[in-house]
């Protein structure tokens, strides 16, 4: 199978997927509208976009009908921004646009991940490596300052199986916790406004990795870091215990400060390649169990700290997790259909929010 991060890297290549395998790779789902999903929550409900996807007008009715914030998928990350030319902003620029044309919220991500910079950064002396690292922030920040909510200042800090943090080229460079205090004030001095937000994934799904999080959290703000935010990807594994989502949502609100979870999915399938022997409709259940969950469980955060629910993707086919050549048509892991009817988890959602 392809690693999580192998999906993401190809991401650009897929800018707009194809609707192969119909209305839906499940059984018979009610076909009746939900109600907007923006209208029924009490904070934004976002969702995560490439400029391919803005040229779509199906894309474009359901999108926006249901959701009031926009991340960019990829377009804002490192990796297209900084060429060997120098910066590149027309993909993220067209986003913002997009964004102010319809009266949108945006949310900037990411500025600092461990998988991407390193070739741009190679060679370079101690000074001017931060050097760069701080122009790199304070351009893109300073860009669009005024016009997103907030920023993923650092993204994916810790190590996968949740033993400690990731070690690469910025830990290495400019120190383990150093490199993230850093991101985080020239963050802040670049866009005093926005919300500055550590992000990760597999939060919920793995709790060892989740307490290594929420300690990585503390240690950042003891050491002045300017964290104005706590976000979770929430890509849920739904065979999951049931309450481990909660667990995890109620701790890192204990740190009162704003929580975003900012990249929604639940997948059908099972990882590993392990016989899955599950129904159609067991997984169904298992799916809106937990997306009800998480839901329940972050509307219940005080008003303040409900930043925004954002869905990693509008529909099934425009996920990553749907993207060639790993898609058999058969997973449902979003709200929408390929043709826009909602899913058992969009009902799940919509009745979660009411």
């Amino acid at each position: 199978m392809l690693s999580r991060r192998q999906i993401i890297h190809g991401s650009a290549a897929f800018a707009v997927a194809p609707l192969a395998g119909g209305c839906s790779p499940l059984e018979a789902q009610p076909t009746a509208p939900i109600p907007a999903l923006k209208d029924a929550a009490p904070c934004p409900v976002g969702t995560c976009a490439m400029t391919g996807q803005l040229d779509d007008p199906a894309w474009n009715r359901l999108a926006l009908t249901h959701f009031n914030q926009i991340t960019p998928e990829w377009e804002m990350k490192m990796e297209y921004i900084l060429t060997p030319d120098g910066y590149r902003f027309d993909a993220p620029d067209r986003i913002a646009d997009f964004c102010r044309a319809h009266d949108l919220h945006m949310h900037g991500t990411t500025l600092v991940w461990y998988s991407q910079g390193e070739a741009a950064f190679r060679g370079l002396s101690p000074h001017e490596y931060r050097a760069k690292f701080d122009d790199y922030i304070a351009t893109v920040a300073g860009r669009y300052r005024g016009r997103v909510r907030g920023w993923d200042v650092v993204n994916e800090a810790v190590a996968e199986d949740g033993n400690g943090l990731r070690s690469h080229h910025w830990s290495q460079n400019l120190g383990e916790i150093d490199h993230m205090v850093r991101a985080f004030e020239q963050a802040k001095l670049a866009d005093p406004d926005a919300v500055l937000f550590i992000n990760d994934y597999n939060l919920e799904n793995n709790p060892a990795k989740g307490d290594t999080f929420l300690r990585l959290v503390e240690r950042l703000l003891k050491a002045g870091a300017p964290i104005g935010g706590i976000g979770t990807q929430s890509h849920l594994d739904i065979e999951i215990n049931e309450g481990q989502i909660s667990r995890f949502i109620r701790e890192a609100a204990g740190f009162g400060l704003p929580v975003h979870v900012s990249e929604l999915d639940a997948s059908l399938k099972r990882e590993g390649g392990m016989p899955d022997v599950r129904t159609v409709s067991k997984k169904i259940s298992q799916q809106t169990d937990r997306v009800k969950e998480l839901t329940e469980t972050f509307y219940s955060l005080p008003a303040h700290q409900r930043y925004a629910l954002t869905l990693w993707g509008v529909r099934d086919t425009d996920s990553w997790l749907r993207r060639p050549p790993h898609d058999d048509g058969k997973d449902s892991p979003l709200a929408f259909d390929a043709l826009g009817k909602p899913t058992a988890m969009g009902r799940a959602l919509a009745q979660a929010l009411s």
